[in-house]
């Protein structure tokens, strides 16, 4: 018997289709180059005082506003810990393209010679020009430690009343200091009993227009300067 012949199928491919799928795949490949490259719109700073938004933005190397796809949140956090001042950052990023920075600085806790006493237990150079904090007038070095744990307890409110502090230890107290108040009133206080500083205008107002010498070391007494 005469064998049959196989009568091949031939697919004809549609012009129209292929066009679709080309234009589909170069929008797609145009669409993930847009968004590598699309740059960080708003850059928002939240919880600084000592840094400027502008000096946050240059050390985050954000002054160029990168790309925000390939800027990543830990760059910009390990940028930021350099800095002495600053104590922890926390990096969101929000679609589209926002960034949101929330610092927490280093308290600043007195001024010492041409320097600054942070309570991470740290003396590090007067970057910012800081003349607010109060002025470390002696030696503290043998009671550093106790005095950043402790100092950095007091309100900051309370801090910026204080114009000179005076490490003033007596024979039973080694962690004494003497505090010049803005007022013209001084007040003795021990490092562990530090806290009772923050009730200092509460105090004050007991106390009407006198000036004199405050005792929250030991008894909570006020002497009236003669």
């Amino acid at each position: 018997m005469p064998q049959k012949k196989r009568i091949k199928k031939v697919r004809k491919i549609k012009i129209k289709n292929v066009l679709i799928a080309l234009f589909l795949l170069i929008f797609i490949i145009l669409f993930i180059c847009g968004i590598l490259k699309a740059k960080i719109s708003n850059i928002y700073i939240i919880g600084n005082d000592i840094l400027t938004d502008k000096q946050i933005i240059e050390e985050a190397k954000l002054s160029d506003y990168p790309s925000f796809i390939t800027t990543k949140s830990k760059d910009i956090k390990n940028n930021l810990l350099k800095n002495n001042y600053i104590k922890d950052v926390k990096i969101t990023k929000k679609l589209p393209t926002k960034i949101y920075i929330e610092i927490t600085e280093n308290k600043i806790l007195a001024i010492k010679d041409d320097g600054i006493i942070l309570e991470n237990n740290k003396i590090v150079e007067n970057t910012y020009n800081i003349t607010t904090a109060p002025t470390l007038t002696n030696d503290i070095s043998n009671v550093m430690k106790e005095f950043c744990k402790y100092f950095a307890l007091v309100d900051n409110t309370i801090l910026n009343k204080i114009s000179q502090i005076e490490y003033s230890p007596n024979n039973v107290d080694k962690y004494r200091f003497l505090l010049y108040m803005n007022d013209g009133n001084e007040v003795y206080i021990t490092l562990t009993k530090i806290e009772k500083i923050n009730k200092y205008n509460d105090i004050k107002d007991q106390l009407g227009n006198n000036l004199g010498i405050l005792y929250l070391d030991s008894g909570d007494y006020y002497e009236i300067k003669s």
